[in-house]
């Protein structure tokens, strides 16, 4: 186990999507070796049912790990090693001294489940290549 355990956040708008998504993926992946969080700049009331029927797919239920939509916090990202931005534009505030991706991904709102898997499919290919990049060489099994 490495000394540092890197510290991940994900934001979106409402956190009920892309974000809610990419935190199960990188949970899945990378267990108790990264920290993750999500967060939305204005949360919904409730994930996107379509999301939690995607992720449910591939064994991962959204409402029995308590996934919630999120408020953004100052301390969130104060604590977070990198920041990675979904679609929220100017809506996600920039704080200097942190590294932020931007990932490019449609807003599964709306959207028939054939998208969203797509979606979810896009999210989890750049999940595994963060892992790696964060934990180079790390060959324990992730729970």
């Amino acid at each position: 186990m490495p000394e540092h355990i890197p510290e991940v956040l994900f934001v979106c708008v409402h956190n009920a999507g892309r974000s809610q998504m990419a935190a199960a993926l990188l949970a899945r992946h990378a267990g108790d070796r990264i920290l993750v969080r999500s967060a939305g700049t204005m949360p919904a009331d409730t994930i996107n049912s379509v999301v939690v029927e995607a992720m449910a797919e591939i064994g991962i239920d959204l409402a029995s790990a308590g996934a919630t939509p999120k408020k953004l916090t100052d301390r969130a990202v104060e604590a977070s090693d990198i920041v990675i931005t979904m679609g929220c534009g100017d809506e996600c505030p920039f704080y200097p001294g942190k590294r932020y991706l931007d990932w490019e991904l449609d807003d599964p709102a709306g959207k028939a489940i054939g998208a969203v898997r797509h979606i979810r499919d896009e999210i989890d290919r750049r999940v595994q290549a963060l892992v790696e990049e964060l934990l180079p060489g790390d060959t324990s099994e992730s729970p």
